[in-house]
């Protein structure tokens, strides 16, 4: 017997008998690419409602250079039966794969044949259902990246194996499926088997279907919005602005990238529940429901928002669709452009919408606040394994990367810049490639080295300070230096572009470029100026990195903006990106501990009343809320937090302009904290106040109630208990969950931390939504306990969960606390216990926000 089975191991090799690797290392992908071509998917699914399981089949023909031992990506289901060259093999998997011997294969084409069963659930799985509450209709999605598709389906499932999907799906009569192509066809007995187009080649991540009674919106010249038949009425509002934007960029960017729409036809799913705020699935781009239906308010803002989501995703059909990063370590190449991408368009879109500002205060601060810690990464990032792909999305690749792709721009110009994309998404169309194809493409047409600029800011990880030296006399400048340094103290510089603002009254104020890429400069064009009342080292924003005011510069602008605010001035603040500019910097003040975190709320606090702009007021209320809960002593929190409440009350209902209002309100609920605030909170709910011309939508009405539970106002559970009653829907089953979650009791804690760790059935988003009402400000004694339980999940999490989860609970159990004895446990934690190397980054970026807490505290608060 032991003979025998070594013969037939020799006979399929030794890869059919070792073990196969856990996930998809590197190596093999890199194998597979070299031997595998020309792959199709002939694929079925039979999608039952309420069933946990959905059968299918595969057939995939291939090529291969050479008939050896091949492995072929499946987990998580089980297998059936396995066909190759139309001879019988081993239907099982191995460590996530089935194994393809080589004496079933031959050079040149082949086909295989599995007959499976994946898994479907509410969360954890990449096939997805969901239950609508509102009128007990199902619905079941996809989302597999990064290399989720292997979850579903027997598949190569890398992103340089491009494959051709035809896809058969077998549902329900009346129910809609939309998928990757137009359907050819559908076949009726009893359910309906729709039958759809083959693909262009295309990524598997990029694969994906949806299904169920989706109602859609059809519009000649614009994009199809298909929809949950219970959201109708709040689709037929918002859908075809959406359908509009979209249209336009579809125009805007094939000019732009001189390559038409690269797929037949491109529709959009608005899905609820779906763990991100939209999926660039090629033709079909699905979207968080929540995203484009708003559930709150809105403010012209929130539809910008909305705009930059759609225009994200739309980009992708190019950048990341048409052509794909060869592996998810250059996942910036689709990421970060089409962040970038979606602003660039929008800029000429809505060209009166300062969308470069709003581009500053969205992305660039996310951006910053990752890159100075010690968990950041290079924007290139190595991943040896795509098991542990998910560890490279984040801010790096979503804020850094278009952060320096605006550098970028800026060093080679706009004509340039358009250039080096166009030659480069010519040149891999329907393909692959890397971050120096890139590169080339842009020295390409610029006819410029860009190598020391790529290997600085894509190959090195952090982020250059930028200080400005300068003196004056005689009214004249004298000396202005820039220097840079390393904000992580390793070492080297980076090459920098950028606009230095001498700011004066408005008709005197002069920019002045400079590039240097050395340890500093002196610049010269500045000698002999007028003396300025301030030295601003990144006007426009055009350069990464931190760039914060010498102390002559700081004073200056906080006068500078007290006295526009107080007078209307024509100053150089009067500029509003410049003004966003500087309360950014003023911020970093504080959060480096140079600024005192009273300063800038008292600041705030005398100027913000005349704010004009709302993104820009929604930015200063929202860290003047976050300073007085993490930054002050209680004594000056409540000394400070009382005035700041009766301004929002007072602006909310005062402001001249609508959105104005609802940023006012909504900044009245983040800074409640007193008797008579809560009095407002409950009163804006009984309908007694309310904010002139704006009616509270449903999200609206919740988030008061997860404040005052938050805050255990006496009324609470009254309050809880009649949103309860007044709100039966499915959105309201959820928020209802959320505002538990604020709940100040121990008890309480325990029941939803063993709710977020064992229950498979609770939807990923109820979960999501929740972290930050059960890590609430004042709650940390209570949250402190699960600190270091949150930690030792994160194995679990990071593989039951989708992409971002994991960030999202680090940020909130970790920033949730504010002390000393907090930051003690996570980084006893990091130096005991044993932690993969891309999760222990995660950690270190989340825990250095509450490092800052403890430093901020003990300097300014008397804490230690």
């Amino acid at each position: 017997m032991i003979r025998r089975i070594v013969l037939f191991c020799l006979a399929v090799a030794a890869v059919a008998c070792a073990q196969a690797p856990e996930g998809i290392p590197r190596q093999l992908a890199r194998e597979r690419a070299a031997n595998i071509s020309d792959v199709r998917y002939k694929l079925s699914f039979a999608l039952t409602p309420k069933s946990p399981d959905v059968p299918g089949t595969v057939e995939m023909t291939f090529a291969l250079k050479e008939a050896k031992d091949t492995l072929l990506d499946y987990r998580d289901g089980s297998v059936k039966s396995v066909t190759i060259n139309s001879k019988t093999a081993e239907a099982k998997t191995d460590n996530g794969h089935i194994v393809l011997p080589a004496f079933l294969l031959v050079a040149g084409g082949n086909t295989v044949k599995v007959e499976f069963t994946s898994h479907v659930a509410p969360a954890g799985k990449p096939i997805i259902r969901y239950e609508d509450k509102d009128d007990g209709s199902e619905y079941i999605y996809t989302l597999f990246v990064p290399m989720d598709a292997s979850m579903a389906f027997p598949c190569f499932d890398q992103p340089d194996l491009k494959g051709r999907f035809a896809l058969r799906i077998t549902a329900p009569e009346d129910w809609v499926v939309v998928s990757n192509t137009a359907r050819e066809g559908a076949f009726r007995t009893g359910n309906t088997e729709s039958f759809f187009a083959e693909t262009h080649p295309i990524s598997t991540y990029l694969l994906a279907f949806a299904a169920g009674p989706f109602q859609k919106i059809e519009k000649p010249g614009m994009p199809t919005v298909y929809f949950r038949k219970s959201q109708a009425a709040r689709a037929a509002q918002e859908v075809p602005e959406l359908q509009e934007i979209t249209a336009r960029g579809i125009k805007f960017l094939s000019d732009y990238f001189a390559q038409p729409f690269p797929f037949p036809k491109y529709e959009m799913v608005l899905l609820p529940g779906m763990a991100y705020g939209g999926m660039e699935h090629a033709g079909a781009t699905f979207l968080r429901e929540e995203a484009v239906l708003f559930r709150t308010a809105t403010t012209h803002s929130d539809i910008l928002g909305r705009d930059i989501l759609t225009l994200h995703e739309l980009t992708h059909q190019w950048f990341g669709d048409l052509t794909t990063m060869r592996w998810f370590d250059d996942l910036w190449l689709k990421e970060g452009f089409a962040q970038f991408m979606a602003y660039r368009a929008l800029s000429e879109l809505k060209p009166d919408d300062n969308v470069w500002k709003r581009f500053y205060e969205s992305i660039k601060p996310g951006a910053y606040g990752i890159d100075e810690t010690r968990g950041t990464t290079p924007i290139y990032q190595d991943i040896p394994n795509l098991k542990d792909a998910k560890s490279a999305y984040g801010a790096i690749v979503y804020s850094k990367a278009p952060g320096v792709i605006k550098q970028l721009n800026f060093v080679v110009g706009d004509d340039k810049f358009r250039d080096g994309l166009r030659a480069y998404l010519k040149d891999h169309a329907y393909a692959n490639a890397e971050w120096s194809d890139l590169v080339k493409a842009f020295e390409g047409a610029s006819g410029r080295s860009l190598t020391k600029f790529a290997d600085a800011y894509i190959k090195r990880r952090g982020m250059p300070q930028v200080d400005a030296q300068w003196s004056c006399a005689s009214k004249k400048v004298t000396s202005l230096t820039l220097t840079q340094k390393d904000v992580l103290g390793e070492g080297g510089v980076w090459p920098i572009a950028t606009e230095v603002l001498l700011a004066h009254g408005a008709d005197l104020s002069q920019e002045i470029r400079v590039s240097f890429d050395g340890q500093s400069i002196g610049v010269r064009d500045a000698i002999g100026k007028p003396c300025p009342d301030y030295v601003f080292a990144n006007s426009k924003d055009y350069a990464y990195g931190r760039f914060l005011l010498d102390d002559r510069s700081r004073s200056g602008a906080m006068a500078d903006i007290a006295l526009y605010y107080a007078m209307n001035s024509v100053r150089p603040v009067q500029d509003v990106f410049l003004r966003s500019l500087l309360w950014g910097s003023l911020w970093e003040g504080v959060r480096t501990a140079t600024l005192a975190p009273t300063a800038y709320i008292s600041l705030a606090a005398k100027s913000l009343p005349d704010e004009y702009d709302e993104t820009l007021l929604a930015g200063v209320v929202g860290r003047t809320a976050g300073a007085l809960h993490r930054y002050l002593s209680d004594s000056d929190r409540h000394r400070l937090s009382p005035p700041l409440d009766e301004l929002a009350a007072s602006k909310m209902q005062q402001s001249d302009a609508q959105g104005l209002r609802i940023v006012w309100f909504r900044g009245l609920r983040s800074l409640s904290e007193s008797e008579a605030s809560r009095t407002r909170l409950k009163q804006l709910l009984d309908g007694s106040l309310t904010v002139p011309g704006i009616t509270l939508r449903p999200l609206d009405r919740w988030n008061l109630v997860t404040t005052l539970v938050a805050l255990n106002d006496p009324d609470a559970d009254k309050v809880l208990a009649k949103e309860k009653e007044r709100d039966h829907s499915g959105d309201g089953l959820k928020y209802a969950y959320v505002a538990e979650a604020a709940r100040p009791d121990a008890a309480n804690k325990k029941k939803y931390f063993d709710d977020y760790k064992n229950n498979r059935e609770r939807p990923e988003d109820w979960v999501e939504s929740s972290l930050g009402a059960f890590n609430y400000w004042n709650q940390s004694a209570l949250t402190q306990p699960y600190l270091e339980p949150a930690l030792t999940a994160l194995p679990q999490i990071k593989v039951q969960r989708k992409i971002f989860f994991l960030v999202s609970w680090l940020n909130a159990f970790i920033g949730g606390q504010q002390s000393k004895a907090s930051a003690d446990i996570v980084h006893h934690y990091l130096d005991t216990a044993q932690i993969e190397p891309d999760t222990r980054l995660k950690i270190l970026q989340a825990v250095d926000e509450l490092d800052k807490t403890v430093t901020i505290r003990a300097k300014f608060a008397g804490e230690k």
